[in-house]
């Protein structure tokens, strides 16, 4: 993941200086997960609060139940906008800490990847040799694009549209689990999931009660997407076939080189929903819109993954073991397929 460039011996004295002033990566991204993690735990809590509060007005005979409905509605959509400015502010955060890690400006709890150092040989003052030396925990970017279908009874649900898609980033750490091979690693980290789910035949998502549904409208719909985010910690024991490296009496393992298998799954929570819609009105005009607010989305998420590969491009999949939807009397649970990148 990371690019290290040699510059001459003299500012290698410097370099060193500026990395001990530097904050553990690993650090800085556990403590914006935490962030992430009480802000949304917080503002659903004060939700539930509030819900609770107008359920009493309600039985009370205080407001009718259409002010008790309007009322709900509102503070979902005021507590979900709080969710997203707050949350945004972590992710540019996470996304800046990634930036800094691509640029090598971040330093990390015990040295990872690989380094170079200079050796001089007894017979030549002048000749230096480089040696590379392979450290056993590494780090990468991951990146995943791909389609999603929602199954029902692993029947895919044809209400949606095949242009569903999601798409997945982070950052993970690979550690050689066995001291003297190179099969087994360990592969855990931190990534947000983006999930969409576009409804077909001119239907649109709406909230009914508890429960989320796709209702028809008048119109010829171009677009009615439901995104939801999901921030998750993935872990996957991971077999790489990359051979080792003999020089001399030094023997070294490098990874990500070869075929790579993974199996594991991931576990974490739902952080923001909306819904977007695209239609022509009747004055030919285009229309857009957008609905940020609670549209029942599992708060809690967990599923099994895993990717086959050859270096840093893989096959990869995921499925959602818990529901789409919290209330439905349906189960719909969303697999997704497409193409995954570690970049080291």
């Amino acid at each position: 993941m990371k690019t290290i460039t040699f510059y001459v011996l003299a500012l290698l004295c410097l370099a060193a200086t500026k990395l001990t002033a530097q904050e553990s990566f690993e650090k800085r991204a556990s403590a914006i997960a935490n962030n992430i993690e009480a802000i949304t735990k917080q503002q659903k809590d004060s939700l539930k609060m509030e819900v609770e509060a107008v359920n009493l007005q309600l039985e009370n005979n205080q407001i009718t139940p259409a002010a008790a409905d309007a009322k709900k509605q509102e503070l979902a959509q005021m507590r979900a906008k709080n969710i997203e400015d707050k949350v945004a502010i972590e992710e540019q955060k996470l996304s800046d800490l990634v930036k800094d890690k691509v640029d090598g400006n971040v330093k990390e709890d015990g040295y990872k990847g690989f380094s170079v150092r200079y050796k001089t040989g007894a017979k030549c003052d002048t000749c230096k040799v480089k040696e590379v030396v392979y450290k056993r925990t590494t780090s990468q970017f991951v990146f995943a694009l791909g389609v999603n279908r929602a199954l029902i009874d692993d029947k895919a649900d044809d209400s949606y549209k095949w242009r569903s898609d999601f798409y997945e980033w982070g950052v993970t750490w690979n550690t050689r689990l066995a001291k003297n091979n190179n099969l087994l690693h360990a592969k855990y980290g931190l990534s947000l999931q983006y999930n969409n789910l576009r409804a077909d035949n001119d239907q649109v998502f709406a909230i009914d009660g508890n429960k989320t549904i796709l209702v028809d409208t008048d119109r010829n719909i171009d677009v009615a997407r439901l995104r939801y985010v999901n921030i998750v910690v993935p872990a996957h024991l991971e077999f790489d076939f990359t051979k080792k490296k003999v020089t001399g009496e030094r023997t070294y393992f490098p990874s990500h080189k070869s075929l790579r298998i993974g199996l594991g799954g991931y576990v974490g929570a739902n952080i923001k929903e909306k819904q977007i819609i695209k239609y022509r009105n009747e004055d030919g005009n285009d229309v857009k819109s957008r609905t940020k607010g609670d549209y029942n989305v599992n708060d809690f998420v967990y599923g099994v993954s895993g990717y086959i590969g050859y270096r840093e491009i893989s096959l990869y999949a995921k499925y959602d073991l818990q529901p789409i939807f919290a209330n439905n009397e349906i189960d719909q649970n969303n697999l997704s397929l497409g193409i995954r990148f570690d970049f080291n």
